[in-house]
């Protein structure tokens, strides 16, 4: 019984002094944290998707904690959460939410079947990111859409597809957060997140190809060539710039004129939510009718009054 005694007297010892360490141990490295992370992290979706360029929900409520003890929320926004959930954690921190302008992914691509033909066929996984390190895919183009989803399996909103007829990565607007996390599955980075623009209409080049023209063209039918069309039409405004051969529309710049899409002989500018244009010829033909003079109105000719002979006696 004494040795029983003696072992549990001294398990129980060593129970007491290890629970004390534990004890002084959690108070010194203690970590206090405000208790507004915790309900600014209530009010996200939870979603984790990245678009806010903190590691999760939980990340993105600290630097609004961290911020707001500056007095403003800068340039932080929840992209799956949009303006009500920033209202929301701007009344948790007593600041008001700042307007975040809109954005949208934008697939830089317009080389569908017809203009971008294969010329093998890949047999592997249908992934993107297989066939970028396999080789260039199935098309001569090593800078267009892959078309194998990854950019589907990475969007948590069921926001983009690929079209079946096209092999080209579609976004639905209205689905889209600008969460980026397409464009972050996307091997080759032709997904970017621009500006939605004013009523949704923003114009972009459809192309990321960095070849030459006449490489390019081969690849591809409506690829940008390079030839420099669209920035001529835009040297008032500067708001497209021609580097590696290929042209950049800047959001900040554009006045949405649409000329530069006129301009481009390959199609590879295009205006998005934009009403359609009257016909061209439609267009011509009223032209040409409002320049022509107007006819004038015929003169009724005066009634010629008969001579009247003088007779002479």
């Amino acid at each position: 019984m004494n040795v029983i005694l003696i072992a549990v007297i001294v398990l129980g010892g060593i129970g007491l002094i290890s629970a004390l360490i534990l004890y002084v141990a959690s108070k010194k490295f203690a970590v206090h944290e405000d208790p507004r992370i915790a309900q600014v992290s209530e009010v996200l979706p939870q979603a984790n998707c990245g678009g806010c360029g903190y590691p999760g929900c939980s990340g993105f409520a600290t630097a609004c904690v961290k911020a707001a003890d500056g007095g403003s929320l800068g340039d932080l926004n929840c992209a799956p959460g949009g303006k009500a959930v920033m209202e929301k954690v701007a009344g948790i921190l007593g600041l008001q939410a700042g307007e975040a302008a809109p954005k949208v992914a934008v697939v830089r691509c317009n080389g569908t079947c017809e203009a971008r033909p294969r010329v093998v066929e890949f047999n592997g996984a249908s992934s993107c990111k297989i066939q970028q390190m396999t080789g260039m895919g199935e098309t001569m183009c090593g800078y267009g859409c892959l078309g194998g989803g990854d950019c589907v399996s990475a969007c948590l909103f069921a926001a983009i597809t690929v079209n079946p007829q096209t092999g080209l990565a579609e976004v639905d607007e209205s689905k889209c957060t600008a969460c980026g996390a397409c464009a972050k599955a996307c091997p080759r980075g032709i997904i970017e997140i621009r500006p939605a623009g004013p009523k949704g209409r923003r114009m972009v080049v459809l192309c990321n190809n960095k070849d030459k023209g006449a490489v390019a063209n081969k690849a591809c039918k409506s690829a940008c060539i390079g030839c420099g069309k669209c920035v001529k039409t835009c040297d008032k405004f500067e708001a497209i710039t021609l580097e590696n051969n290929l042209a950049w529309i800047d959001p900040e710049k554009c006045k949405m004129c649409r000329k530069c899409e006129e301009a481009c002989p390959k199609g590879a500018i295009r205006g998005f939510n934009f009403p359609p244009r009257k016909p061209k010829a439609e267009t011509a033909d009223n032209a040409q009718q409002a320049a022509a003079p107007k006819a004038e109105a015929p003169v009724a000719a005066k009634a010629e009054t008969p001579a009247t002979e003088v007779k002479q006696d």
